[in-house]
């Protein structure tokens, strides 16, 4: 679980998060949703601690950020798992290569070790057999779930995912969508996702954040957000005329 209280940050003298409330609850799908310049992406920065807050608090499983030691933060990023937006391979490796970089950061597991939990991961997000295969040799879709397989291969209590779906056509996004909540369910991990994505929102929105302006707007889950009277998610989560329909016969239903 992570929980922030009472969050702000400023650049420049402008007001980018505007004291936000919110708990990241563990086992589930977290997403955070809103439009460009909402703040998101400081907000996710912000609980990774690549930005120092300038007022309240972020705490990982009830200890405030702010009072762990060197040590504690170094051992806190071993637990973090995370799905940068693009993916992200380094291409000079193969795939078994980048699932197997955490470790060899991380730990001081064997070579037999590592290979043995790359393996492991590898066949989890349906991968087996491409472990000596270049970046560049495989699908945009296969290469998102092998940052899914180097996010979780050290057995992360967190996993942050920036726009996991980008690039992705619908079918793939949903493959996606589906193995990040299934491996968030079997590993009760805290999942925070950030997307644009209104699929994801409505396929695996198990908790809902809504950002506008700097400033937690609304908050629900994937069958409260059909039901809103809120004008502000309602504009942004129905934009088109498909969702428009889709929200006008679930509510029917």
């Amino acid at each position: 679980m992570i929980e922030v209280k009472n969050l702000h940050k400023s650049f420049g003298g402008q007001q980018v998060l505007k004291g936000i409330d919110y708990v990241f609850e563990r086992g589930k799908t977290n997403l955070i949703i809103g439009q460009s310049g909402s703040g998101k992406s400081v907000f996710l920065k912000c609980m990774l601690g690549l930005f120092k807050p300038d007022e309240g608090t972020i705490a990982y499983d009830g200890k405030p950020y702010s009072s762990f030691s060197d040590e504690e933060q170094r051992e806190l990023r071993k637990e973090i798992g995370m799905l940068f937006q693009g993916g992200a391979l380094f291409d000079s490796m193969t795939v078994e290569e980048n699932v197997m970089f955490p470790l060899r950061m991380f730990t001081n597991q064997r070579k037999k070790e590592m290979r043995e939990r790359v393996q492991e991961v590898l066949e989890r997000v349906n991968l087996e057999g491409s472990n000596q295969k270049m970046p560049s040799e495989i699908s945009g879709g296969m290469q998102k779930r092998v940052a899914i397989a180097r996010a979780i291969v050290n057995k992360p209590k967190y996993l942050f995912c920036d726009e996991p779906n980008s690039g992705l056509d619908p079918k793939t996004a949903t493959v996606i969508d589906n193995l990040i909540q299934q491996i968030t369910h079997e590993n009760d991990i805290t999942t925070v996702l950030i997307t644009h994505d209104m699929n994801s929102v409505l396929e695996i929105g198990e908790r809902i954040a809504f950002l506008k302006d700097g400033v937690l707007a609304w908050k629900g889950t994937k069958e409260e957000i059909f039901k809103t009277d809120d004008k502000a998610v309602t504009e942004f989560v129905y934009s088109s005329d498909l969702f428009q329909q889709v929200r006008a016969a679930q509510l029917k239903g």
